[in-house]
């Protein structure tokens, strides 16, 4: 096993490094110990979408009723509906 004091210089370089090399070389995974990241949330982008005036102001009106922002619900909106669709195409 070579040495694991690998320095990089950047965040680049080390990719291009493990790009080409394998981690067995370096790493002994016999001692590696599990590591939970519960803190850790999804990357998530923004975007720009352009939505009728009454659709905006339906989505204010639901997701004030729970108190919680429109943005929140609009996204939970979407994840259930995608969910839907993909268990859909699988069921037919």
């Amino acid at each position: 096993m070579k040495s694991n004091k690998l320095k990089f210089e950047n965040e680049a370089q080390e990719r291009e490094f493990w790009g080409k090399h394998d981690s067995t070389d370096y790493v002994d995974w016999k001692k590696a110990k599990k590591v939970t990241l519960s803190n850790l949330k999804p990357s998530s982008k923004t975007i720009s979408i352009r939505l009728p005036e009454i659709v905006l102001e339906e989505l204010k009106m639901l997701a004030n009723k729970r108190d919680v922002p429109y943005q929140s619900l609009l996204k939970v909106f979407l994840v259930e509906k995608i969910e839907e669709e993909l268990r859909n195409k699988f069921v037919a």
